[in-house]
């Protein structure tokens, strides 16, 4: 089980979220942000301080939204455009850095305004 981010931070990216992880598991992508489901502690203080309530326990996700899970899975596990490899699970995004894209599905996104 693990926490994820919805189509709401498409566009938006806040990031309270990001600053509060305690285990620094929430990722930057060019559009949103993706929380690395193998880091996650499932602690929550990321979907307390969300300002566009777009972070859901797994099993809450609203139906419209639950192509999200797999998709933050995706982020961590498959190449994205203009990268060599997957960025698998590097154990924390502070040091990684903004990563610069997006999985298939969020690019695919119309954009909206913030």
């Amino acid at each position: 089980m693990t926490y994820v981010i919805s189509s709401a931070c498409v566009d938006i990216k806040h990031k309270a979220c990001m600053k509060e992880c305690p285990v620094d598991c929430i990722y930057e992508g060019d559009r949103t942000m993706y929380i690395n489901p193998t880091e996650c502690v499932e602690c929550g203080a990321c979907s307390i301080l969300c300002e566009v309530d777009a972070i859901y326990f797994e099993s809450d996700l609203p139906d419209e939204e639950k192509k999200f899970l797999t998709d933050n899975a995706v982020f961590f596990s498959e190449t994205l455009p203009g990268r060599d490899a997957p960025i698998g699970n590097p154990g924390g995004a502070y040091e990684l850095g903004p990563v610069g894209a997006d999985t298939p599905l969020v690019t695919a996104l119309p954009h909206q305004q913030g």
